[in-house]
């Protein structure tokens, strides 16, 4: 599921295509697959995931997967914006939420409305896929998108809060390193590394910082 991911953060299509047949025959049940795709809308871009949630439906096509499939959104237009930063809270924390909304500029305020009703109350909040595999979906898509450390560091921590270890976030992007190479993997390592305040002093991390 996160080499999914992963994979639509990287647009790399035609191994989404092979790699999702794999999964449905490893088990990754068809909500899943599309649940992957659709929470990929907020952090990779409806532009770039479009080609994937019809390469995603041409495959269930082939393989007698009748759609559309159980819906799965748990919110409306009346409590997306409620439900939304009640995630955001379970997933982030209250207080930093509260700070978050509280600090932003006048003119920026619409895009933390967004975030709240659009990331996390349409998306994260669906059903299909429980919270801590959405975290590690996040975590997988914003390392293959690079230049993303910074909410990269923010979704490490998410990830701590809502029971991912730092081991689970390391077996992630292990998985993750022949699709997306060296650079980003060690970025990812990084970030884990800053957040979960590991102390790695001496030749092992001076190696590391210059292989970067």
């Amino acid at each position: 599921m996160v080499q999914l991911a992963s994979m639509i953060a990287s647009q790399a299509l035609r191994e989404y295509r092979i790699m999702a047949g794999a999964a449905l025959v490893a088990g990754v049940s068809p909500v899943e697959i599309k649940e992957i795709v659709y929470q990929a809308v907020p952090y990779v871009g409806m532009a770039k995931v479009y080609d994937f949630l019809h390469a995603t439906n041409e495959l269930f096509a082939e393989r007698g997967i009748k759609l559309p499939l159980p819906g799965q959104s748990t919110t409306t237009p009346q409590n997306r914006v409620e439900k939304g930063i009640a995630v955001m809270k379970q997933i982030v924390g209250s207080d930093a939420v509260e700070k978050l909304r509280a600090s932003a500029p006048d003119d920026q305020k619409h895009i933390y409305g967004y975030l709240a009703a659009n990331c996390f109350g349409d998306h994260v909040a669906r059903g299909g896929i429980d919270v801590p595999t959405r975290e590690l979906l996040t975590l997988s898509m914003l390392v293959s998108l690079g230049g993303c450390e910074a909410q990269l560091k923010g979704h490490v921590a998410a990830n701590l809060n809502v029971g991912n270890s730092r081991g689970r976030m390391i077996d992630v992007l292990t998985q993750l390193l022949p699709f997306i190479g060296y650079p980003r993997t060690l970025n990812g390592l990084r970030v884990i590394d800053e957040v979960t305040g590991a102390d790695f002093a001496g030749a092992g991390t001076r190696n590391r910082k210059e292989a970067e």
